[in-house]
């Protein structure tokens, strides 16, 4: 059973918490020279040993966890959050952002910052204190499942946009939690891999967002499954210690992943806080507790092998945060009340600047309103819209329109705007017959149950892809049909989940299992859509495009934890619609609801793609703007999209990814997205730094200037087109001569984001950071300047850098 499943399956195994309010103790002072909070020396031993394990349940209002608190001392309950793309609160309904890998495509640190100020009040007025985000793990493999979670495979994007999301997030009292530390960059095997990287790539590649993320002030860090270089990250510490807290001089406290956790003595080298069951009493005690860091760690402070001081520095670190952000004392910082109106202006501001428009052939966008316009809206998630990405990322919206019905409603009267959904993802009921014996209706488990409820066969008529589908009410379900990757249904995957699989014509096992929470009980529907029922679809979808002046068609991909993207290309039949209905109408535009770079074998055929990633709760109007030319787009990728499976950097190299036996090497190096395809000079579908716009910008006059802390590069941007737009110029670096360690052909070391009127002209100034000029020096383990005579290209994309010059750089 994957750690997924299990702790799903828990769900039929604890009781709702009960909520302890606070008392009106005095607000604390922060901790003394000898590093123990005032409040924490007050303590008992058990009380300060609830504060290093959250206790777990799934019920009740939180999602993953609370501390107890200690009302006598003026410490209430904490109660903490999925994230990163909102508030993830079991099926209470939150703020659906827009996913993460979209705010980054904004290349935008304000907006970053409203983003999470967004998510901060959410979490604060749904009770929470702390939110299991931002996650800001590099993205090194492009099929991995969490890319949609994090940023950008370039350091200084990451870094940038997940200290000004902190900054926001916790400017409205909600404590945030930089995840996942470190080279956490897969989801399979993440729990057993070992990660070999050289310590040059790891400081230049994979820790900067995380050191971003505390000069900004996070105020928690969750430490990854996998280890590094031999050694857990939760228990390394060199990791935890030596470069967290005395290096960069971290203040706050460490919590494990799920489970993530390996030993009692971890507290000793960094990590402050399980978060973890400990399955052999949780059962009988209604809500587990920590497996390391609860009944283990105090016999060991009790048998002397694990100093009381230990625990009270662990505690301090966790109560002077609460402290900081005025969660605890006689007047603790009031909750707010939601605010929707603003919540939503800002999710549909982010969808539209994170919108990236890929591709636009002889201005087939913006589309045309009113009468005359023809349209064919093609695929099921324009009338089930794909919000968010699914996992412990998945946020229940408080409510999200059909782009189908915010496009009709914008093409206005005398428009012909149809549907077809191309592909069905529920289809109809499995007939009788086909399973045996009959699936069960009704309650298939009990309130607090679990286990198995179908065991059977499945008869397919013809050989072929089948679609099956489970609708799970109440509860979690998995269907398991042969040898097939098990299909799994429940709040975390939005209630109804279906898969393709093929099947030979005749008779397969097929099992079903699954649990239910104290409160409700579970029900399943099982449903299936045939090959000649998906073939159909397409038809008719064909004749739909043939009919109209433009096809639109949305396509959809599943991101989730726990499980990495099979391959590059779009699920189910999804590339053969789009083929045959760019063949049908030479007008066909794609819009895109992934998560990460995906394969399209059918771009040549198309006129238009824009990618709207996974767009949070108002994503149909942000859509509909951008389709519609009522915005202009302005995203650019964070992430490079590989020509196809086998060109990329770590294709084809099972060393590279996913591992072997347990072993996974960066032998890539430094040299990750965008910096692989300069050095390797592959061309790829789209580069780094990637967008189209409905107006033009020229670059003109580029200059340099060295000042005491980097370089300022200057240049004048115009836009020459007949639009207002926002252009986001990037500045990037070449390699020094002077440096034998390995260097990228050219980094990126500077942006920002300029809005222009029709004619406009702007002069331009980019600060490059004196230390986006070195490199980390592995001999003498420190940063060194790279001197010597170095390139500075200015563009529009890591490939369009018209302006060129170079500068002299003193080592």
């Amino acid at each position: 059973m994957t750690l997924r499943r299990k702790l799903l399956a828990a769900l039929a195994l604890v009781t709702a918490t009960t909520l302890v309010a606070s008392t009106g103790a005095s607000a604390a002072p922060a901790a003394g020279r000898t590093g123990v909070h005032p409040l924490v020396a007050q303590m008992t031993l058990d009380e300060k040993l609830s504060f290093v394990h959250w206790t777990v349940a799934f019920t009740g209002p939180f999602s993953v966890g609370s501390l107890p608190g200690v009302p006598r001392l003026g410490i209430p309950e904490v109660r903490s959050a999925d994230g990163p793309a909102g508030i993830r609160l079991n099926n209470q309904p939150a703020t659906a952002m827009p996913a993460p890998v979209a705010l980054a495509a904004t290349f935008d640190d304000e907006l970053a910052r409203k983003y999470g100020e967004v998510m901060g009040r959410d979490g604060r007025a749904l009770q929470q204190d702390v939110v299991f985000g931002p996650m800001m793990n590099i993205i090194r493999v492009p099929q991995a499942g969490r890319n949609f979670e994090t940023f950008s495979e370039d350091p200084l994007v990451s870094a940038r946009t997940a200290a000004a999301q902190i900054k926001g997030i916790q400017s409205q009292g909600l404590i945030a939690t930089a995840k996942h530390y470190a080279a956490n960059n897969q989801e399979q095997n993440r729990q057993n891999v070992n990660v070999t990287v050289d310590e040059q790539t790891l400081r230049e590649i994979e820790l900067p967002a995380f050191e971003a993320s505390v000069k900004a002030g996070v105020s928690s860090v969750m430490c990854a499954y996998n280890k590094v270089n031999g050694t857990p990250s939760c228990g390394h510490q060199e990791l935890l210690t030596s470069i967290l807290r005395e290096q960069w001089g971290f203040q706050g406290w460490v919590m494990s992943d799920w489970l993530a956790t390996h030993s009692t003595d971890s507290i000793s080298k960094g990590l402050d806080q399980e978060l973890g069951i400990d399955w052999s009493q949780g059962v009988e005690h209604g809500i587990p507790g920590g497996l390391h860091f609860g009944k283990k760690l105090k016999e060991a402070v009790q048998g002397g092998q694990i100093p009381v001081s230990t625990v009270d520095r662990a505690v301090s670190r966790i109560v002077g945060q609460l402290d900081r952000h005025g969660l605890i004392g006689a007047n603790p910082r009031p909750r707010p009340t939601r605010d929707l109106a603003t919540a939503n202006a800002v999710t549909q501001q982010v969808a539209e600047a994170g919108g990236v428009l890929l591709r636009n052939q002889n201005q087939a966008l913006p589309l045309l309103a009113g009468a005359g316009a023809s349209i064919a809206v093609i695929g099921p998630r324009a009338k089930d819209p794909k919000v968010t990405g699914l996992g412990s990322a998945h946020v229940v919206p408080d409510k999200a329109n059909a782009p189908l019905d915010t496009i009709k409603a914008r093409a206005g009267a005398g428009a012909t705007v149809t549907y077809s959904a191309g592909e069905e993802l529920v289809g109809s009921p499995i007939p009788a017959g086909t399973l045996t014996p009959a699936f069960p209706t009704g309650v298939l488990l009990q309130p607090g149950t679990a286990g198995q409820f179908y065991d059977g066969t499945l008869t397919a008529p013809v050989t072929g892809d089948y679609r099956i589908a489970i609708e799970a009410t109440g509860g979690f379900a998995t269907v398991q049909i042969g040898n097939q990757t098990p299909i799994e249904a429940g709040e975390v995957y939005g209630k109804i989940t279906s898969a393709v699989v093929h099947l030979t014509a005749g008779t397969h096992k097929i099992t079903m299992s699954g649990s239910a929470p104290v409160a409700s009980s579970l029900s399943a529907k099982l449903s299936w859509v045939t090959p000649e029922a998906a073939e159909a679809a397409i038809v008719a979808a064909v004749q739909a495009a043939k009919t109209a002046r433009t096809a639109v068609v949305f396509a959809y991909d599943d991101g989730m934890e726990g499980y990495d993207r099979a391959n590059l290309g779009l699920p189910g039949r999804q590339n053969k619609l789009i083929t045959e209905v760019a063949k049908a109408n030479s007008n066909t535009v794609v819009v895109l609801n992934t998560g990460s770079s995906i394969t399209m074998p059918w771009l040549e055929r198309t006129a238009a793609v824009l990618d709207m990633w996974y767009p949070g709760q108002t994503g149909a109007e942000a859509t509909t703007a951008l389709l519609f030319g009522d915005t202009n787009p302005s995203g650019k990728l964070t992430q490079t999209f590989p020509v196809d499976e086998n060109t990329h950097p770590v294709a084809n190299n099972p060393e590279r990814y996913p591992g072997i036996g347990n072993e996974q090497k960066y032998t890539e190096g430094i040299q990750v997205g965008y910096r692989w395809y300069d050095k390797q000079k592959v061309k790829p579908l789209f580069p780094f730094g990637h967008g189209l716009s409905y107006t033009s910008f020229t670059y003109t006059d580029l200059a340099t200037k060295t000042v005491a802390d980097g370089i300022e590069v200057s240049f004048s941007l115009r836009n020459t087109g007949i639009h207002k737009g926002k252009e986001v110029p990037q500045v990037y670096l070449g390699a020094s001569p002077l440096v034998t360690a390995a260097q990228a052909d050219k980094a990126l070391a500077g942006y920002t984001k300029v809005e222009l009127l029709p004619g406009e002209t702007k002069r331009v100034t980019v600060k490059v950071d004196a230390q986006r000029l070195k490199y980390w020096n592995a001999t003498t383990d420190r940063w060194v300047t790279g001197g010597g005579t170095r390139s500075i290209q200015v563009g529009p994309s890591s490939a369009q850098l018209p302006l060129k010059t170079t500068v002299v750089v003193l080592p």
